[in-house]
């Protein structure tokens, strides 16, 4: 795992709250007709810097309703890209990915987020999530989640932060291309901790909407030009091979295929959850006059430079 500038771990508040798990259905047999996967793409440009986003996501096997919830490309300022996974089974599940992303882009749209202020917003959420939750049921529910923001103007410098196992990975295409691992899961098995009954130390042990949290994990990366950060659920993670991650992503091809093709491959492996995928990827200016300042960028974002 690459290391990150910065860096806050979680600080578990004292007794146990109640996990949500997934509800353990059966799987639907395996010639069932798999959900369509659903995509977007944009490209965010301002004056220093282009951000390309995609992102796909399709419903797993296991649910009826997609549990996975994502920022609306299309209708972004390209300030933050959040994804949720929605974790207990069903409509709370769903609402609590929702309102997570929700909520997340509510506070910062209009400000540039920074590490307390993420704190503070996944706190506020993790409260309002409970919240609603309460008023429809007695049963738990709650959302994991990855987040990535650019923190200066030429998208050099990004704001990375999770709670649970929606992961974040970086595609270096500079030199030998190579895949990183940005976050760790926070499971109970990272944690050193006891899953609860009929748990598995593979499962997500803080989480937003349940309580579980009191500070989320923060770091800092660079994302050179041509870099990629991905951003994916653990019906993704789970089941594509780090080689896979690296000769996908190097295709030459639209990031949105790229997103729909890593999804097509956790499906052909074996996962029933639900998928999704966010592509991030940094581009250059295109005022031709701002060159010169773009040379200077990559001289600070080479290798050599980061090391």
């Amino acid at each position: 795992m690459a290391a990150p500038e910065v860096m806050a771990s979680f600080h578990p508040p004292p007794g146990s709250p109640i996990t949500p798990l997934e509800p353990g259905s059966p799987r639907a047999p395996r010639d069932i007709v798999p959900a369509p996967i659903v995509g977007q793409q944009s490209v965010h440009q301002t004056t220093f810097a282009c951000i390309e986003a995609a992102v796909a996501s399709s419903c797993g096997r296991q649910h009826d309703i997609n549990e996975d919830a994502h920022s609306d490309l299309m209708g972004g300022r390209g300030r933050l890209f959040v994804l949720a996974d929605g974790v207990g089974g069903g409509a709370m599940a769903q609402m609590a990915s929702r309102q997570l992303v929700a909520q997340l882009h509510a506070a910062f749209d209009t400000h540039r987020p920074d590490a307390d202020r993420v704190r503070a917003a996944l706190l506020d959420a993790d409260r309002a999530i409970a919240r609603r939750i309460a008023e429809t049921t007695d049963s738990p529910g709650a959302a994991t989640v990855a987040l990535c923001a650019p923190l200066n103007a030429f998208a050099s410098k990004w704001l990375v932060a999770w709670v649970g196992d929606c992961r974040v990975y970086r595609l270096v295409v500079g030199g030998e291309a190579r895949i990183e691992l940005l976050t760790r899961d926070v499971t109970f098995g990272n944690l050193g901790e006891l899953p609860p009954d009929r748990g598995s130390p593979d499962d997500p042990a803080r989480m937003v909407g349940n309580g579980a949290i009191s500070l989320a994990n923060v770091a800092l990366h660079q994302l050179a030009y041509g870099d990629l950060f991905v951003l994916c659920s653990d019906g993704v993670h789970k089941y594509v091979d780090v080689d896979d991650w690296g000769r996908l992503l190097k295709q030459p091809l639209p990031l949105l295929r790229r997103c729909e093709n890593l999804i097509a491959l956790a499906r052909a492996n074996g996962s029933a959850d639900d998928a999704t995928v966010l592509l991030l990827r940094r581009g250059a200016a295109s005022n031709p006059r701002l060159r010169w300042l773009k040379r200077w960028v990559e001289s600070i974002d080479s290798p050599r430079a980061n090391r």
